[in-house]
């Protein structure tokens, strides 16, 4: 086999990019039009159970007729005809979802329909995944890993001026960061916290998510006379902006935006933004530091191990409640 001449290659990578591009148009429109055949199957049985009373028998006798009729037909199990009737009357209603269920896999769509136990819930799966483009298997870790729970129950906490300056914050970063894949020892400190994300990086940026770069450990800044380094360094392309992670195990210190912002940061770019990455805080505390703040930070909590499901879940209940009680007033 000869292969091209070095000088040949750019002009054969179009070509390359054209099939790929092809490919994948042809892979979504398939999708596509699987899902609104799901969609219309679902709407039909959800009608005749409607009107004429249908049950699971009729539906397996349905998929038997249409195994004899079609053998090669795949997919359409009496279980999974049922499937369709429920993905279709959960969002039937919800216009503004229809566009995200057609964009995902049918695989994507039960889990957030089996997993899911609201609307609330389910909406706010059905956007990230687009969103981040989470693979089924990171789907479902970051439900398993209660996400929705977390991220509701425990809204983010920003300094002014960083929400002045990137308003998009609020849908980049969490109040709350799960590392339960670092299996780190109790106690620990900042150095095995440090090279344990290091080592499981991967990991680490599906639970920062999507467009999260990673620059470097103890990267070097000037500060006066004086020589730093801040724990992790990331870019994130959505925002534009350096992100620097300073990782504690106790209390926090300001992170060292001025020197990012001053020797490193390029003229294209927004500013710099911090992490304060700790392990316990106290809230009073936070609200105070972050209110008197003149840099764009945040602080965030980690957890090695997810809390208790039920611990979870009351206290998403009592968040429901407080908001309920203030709409009221």
């Amino acid at each position: 086999m000869n292969l091209p001449a070095n000088g040949n290659v750019e002009h054969f990578l179009p070509v390359l990019s054209v099939i790929q591009q092809a490919r994948s148009r042809a892979l979504s429109t398939a999708n596509q039009q699987l899902l609104e055949l799901y969609w219309q199957i679902g709407e039909y049985l959800s009608l005749k159970v409607a009107e004429q009373d249908w049950g699971q028998g009729t539906v397996r006798e349905l998929a038997q007729w249409l195994a004899e009729h079609e053998p090669n037909l795949r997919g359409f199990s009496a279980q999974n005809l049922w499937r369709m009737k429920h993905f279709y009357e959960a969002y039937a209603v919800q216009s503004e979802l229809s566009p995200l269920v057609r964009v995902l896999s049918w695989t994507h769509n039960l889990l957030i329909l089996s997993k899911c136990k609201s609307e609330e819930e389910r909406r706010f799966y059905l956007k990230l995944a687009v969103e981040q483009r989470w693979s089924k298997r990171e789907l479902e870790q970051q439900i398993n890993n209660a996400l929705f729970e977390r991220t509701i129950a425990s809204p983010l906490k920003v300094s002014a001026l960083l929400r002045e300056l990137h308003p998009a914050a609020d849908q980049v970063f969490k109040d709350s960061y799960l590392f339960d894949f670092l299996h780190l020892p109790e106690p620990h400190n900042e150095r095995d916290l440090q090279q344990g994300l290091i080592k499981h990086l991967k990991q680490f940026l599906l639970e920062l998510g999507r467009d999260f770069c990673f620059i470097g450990q103890e990267y070097a800044v000037q500060v006066g006379q004086k020589d730093f380094s801040i724990d992790l360094l990331f870019f994130h392309r959505e925002l534009q902006a350096l992100v620097a992670f300073e990782l504690k195990i106790d209390d926090f210190k300001p992170a060292y935006l001025e020197a990012l912002d001053r020797d490193h940061r390029k003229a294209h770019e927004a500013p710099s933004i911090g992490v304060l990455l700790c392990k316990d805080r106290d809230h009073d505390v936070v609200e105070y530091a972050l209110s008197r703040s003149l840099s764009p930070t945040l602080v965030a909590q980690y957890q090695t191990r997810l809390p208790d499901k039920a611990l979870l879940q009351a206290k998403l209940d009592e968040f429901y409640e407080l908001a309920k009680l203030e709409s009221e007033q």
